[in-house]
């Protein structure tokens, strides 16, 4: 199953404001709403990977398990 995120986006004179609900730090902007949607999903991938490598400096040196993830 795929995770599924929601997506809100404002609009504004100059453009879409656009940020996921369930995930902080997950905001952008674009001119048009295309342009937003594709922003806002780099954003995604931005802060994934961000978490991800701050999580891998806080556990350096300790032993842990990592595994695959998927909610049902």
């Amino acid at each position: 199953m795929k995770l599924k995120l929601t997506a809100v986006f404002k609009k504004f004179p100059e453009g879409y404001a656009a940020f996921v609900e369930e995930l902080p730090g997950a905001n952008t902007q674009g001119a048009t709403l295309a342009e937003a949607r594709a922003n806002l999903a780099e954003a995604v991938t931005m802060v994934l990977e961000a978490n991800r490598e701050l999580a891998e400096e806080d556990l350096l040196g300790q032993e842990v398990i990592r595994e695959q993830f998927a909610l049902a």
